[in-house]
């Protein structure tokens, strides 16, 4: 598989009980399919990850496999040991996972060199592909392009996420690029220059609520139509920035949970979105779908 368009991070919709909400992930997949998503993460910061139990996970995974017709099911993995993320990795997989999206361990900030080692192990272990994912401002660590580079060859790792949203970091992974390595966006608010700029896609929370936009602009960038698909992105500037007025996915639930997609719930320690800022979310998110 090689991946490219748009890529949702999902949400993990949650019931009354504060159970997982299933009839509601066929729903948020059911979006996806007619909206041109590509695939969808489970488990990933966005879907609350570290509030999930690994027999939950499990099962949106297995759910999901169930009702994700052609979209493809990745899941998100992690941890600040790399024991623990070999074994989280073999419980997604055997839950059906068609690939797993794997983020650089948090807290302990590892050498670089112990960041090659532990997605070396990862990549040996794995019985599926394995996107690379990079996020410092949440991890405490930068996995720097020069050690990408001696990851790109094995055959099990097929891309990296990067939410360094600099034009000298796309630059510096364009240099690693390949037929078999994609360059995936982790940054709503650049993703689309980065696949004007070469990228293959984008890693998207925004793509919860307005999953058909980002299919539509994606498709735009990758067959160069540079002028269409950033007139899509200036309109929605406004939407980017109003879902960082809390932690992500504080925000984005509660958009979802306003289209009528899910409940607003979260797990704690995240609560939801706090009275002040409704107003100007949802004024951004509705000049996104009408103008």
């Amino acid at each position: 598989m090689q991946p490219s368009g748009s890529i949702c991070a999902l949400i993990t919709p949650f019931d009354a009980a504060d159970g997982l909400d299933l009839p509601a992930l066929e729903g948020l997949l059911a979006l996806h399919q007619r909206s041109g998503t590509q695939a969808v993460v489970l488990g990933g910061s966005t879907g609350e990850s570290g509030a999930l139990e690994g027999a939950e996970l499990e099962a949106l995974l297995a759910h999901a496999r169930q009702h994700a017709g052609s979209l493809s099911i990745w899941a998100g993995v992690g941890a600040a040991s790399t024991a623990k993320c070999l074994s989280l990795q073999k419980r997604v997989e055997q839950a059906g996972a068609q690939a797993v999206l794997a983020v650089t361990p948090y807290y302990v900030r590892p050498t670089q060199s112990g960041l090659l080692r532990h997605y070396l192990a990862l990549a040996d272990a794995a019985s599926v592909p394995v996107v690379l994912y990079n996020v410092p401002s949440r991890t405490g660590v930068d996995l720097l392009p020069e050690t990408v580079a001696q990851l790109t060859e094995h055959p099990r790792i097929i891309g990296i996420k990067d939410a360094v949203c600099s034009r000298a970091r796309l630059q510096a992974l364009l240099a690693l690029k390949h037929s078999e390595f994609a360059i995936l966006s982790g940054d709503d608010e650049t993703a689309i220059d980065w696949i004007n700029g070469g990228a293959d896609g984008v890693v998207s929370v925004a793509a919860n609520v307005i999953p058909a936009t980002f299919a539509r602009m994606c498709a735009l960038a990758a067959a160069g139509d540079s002028v269409g698909s950033s007139a899509m992105d200036q309109r929605i500037k406004p939407l980017y920035q109003a879902l960082a007025l809390a932690p992500n996915p504080i925000a984005i639930k509660w958009l979802a949970a306003r289209m009528g997609l899910c409940r607003p719930d979260l797990r704690l320690p995240l609560t939801e979105l706090e009275t002040p800022h409704e107003a100007p979310l949802a004024a951004a998110f509705d000049r996104a779908v009408h103008e």
